[in-house]
């Protein structure tokens, strides 16, 4: 790996410390952007590209200025074909001229040149999918995603890896192990990973539910030592609060960035309803 990563090839800032930057500026709040059909539905659109786009763009314009990142999930724009991933491509180039940073829920994962060929699609200058940063799956083993790692570096960019999710098929790959956890692994490989940074915060990520309990305790995992963002999925529709969080995260809680989608898309479709949304989550996270 190379032996630091203190600036993009186009003078870009390390994705970590510009999160951490939008972090500290607007509050650790991540909006997920889900077209889901009946989302479309209720708020009086078609489940077609128009409606889809629609939604999109609608939410980038009320929520950019209020949170540290959005999160169009990808594969709700797949199920659209090519014309739903330009649908995408224009989400993601709004958000950046908006002034929020974007995350790409695409969960690729792979090896070799496949998982180069996905690192280029979303980590790359000048590709037309190129995000601040995209989720990656390393269940074929850590050191397959090193494409992602390194080209993330090399872009100021950033990655999040799947680590402990909320879902209950997760423990029976990622809690193998008790103390010696699969999830420890990763994580302890994704601190690693993050010495190649300067500042406070790395550009290796984490995804960890908000609603996982006690696992984190169960499963000897130290989230504060990998010293990398940690996104947190599950605040509101799937049942965690702000309490939840700071419980579940303990000492690491500084570097969550907790997402919302429903609970937030749920107030749509008016800016001012998302806009209203958007701020008391925010602030129920920045409170106590």
């Amino acid at each position: 790996m190379p032996e630091s990563a203190a600036a993009g090839q186009q003078g870009r800032e390390p994705f970590g410390s510009r999160l951490a930057a939008a972090m500290a500026a607007r509050g650790p709040l991540c909006v997920g952007i889900d077209p889901h059909p009946g989302l479309l539905a209720d708020w009086g659109l078609n489940d077609d590209v128009a409606g889809l786009e629609r939604f999109s763009l609608t939410v980038v314009e009320a929520v950019a200025t209020l949170a540290a990142a959005v999160k169009p999930q990808v594969a709700l724009y797949e199920r659209h074909g090519s014309a739903g991933m330009a649908v995408l491509e224009r989400t993601l180039e709004a958000a950046s001229d908006a002034g929020v940073l974007s995350i790409a829920d695409a969960k690729r994962g792979d090896i070799g040149s496949t998982m180069a060929a996905y690192a280029d699609a979303w980590l790359r200058d000048g590709s037309a999918l190129a995000a601040d940063s995209v989720t990656l799956s390393p269940y074929l083993g850590f050191e397959s995603l090193r494409p992602a790692l390194d080209l993330a570096a090399e872009s100021g960019r950033g990655v999040f890896v799947l680590a402990l999710t909320s879902n209950p098929e997760g423990k029976s790959v990622q809690h193998v192990g008790g103390s010696e956890s699969v999830a420890r692994r990763i994580a302890e490989s994704a601190a690693d990973e993050n010495r190649r940074y300067s500042g406070t915060m790395g550009s290796v990520g984490l995804v960890v539910g908000a609603t996982i309990g006690t696992a984190l305790v169960d499963l000897g995992l130290d989230l504060d030592a990998v010293r990398g963002p940690i996104l947190a999925p599950g605040l509101g529709a799937q049942g965690a609060t702000p309490a939840d969080l700071r419980a579940t995260f303990a000492a690491a809680y500084p570097a969550v960035l907790a997402t919302s989608s429903r609970g937030i898309l749920a107030a749509g479709p008016t800016i001012a309803g998302l806009r209203s949304a958007t701020e008391a989550t925010r602030d129920g996270l920045l409170e106590g």
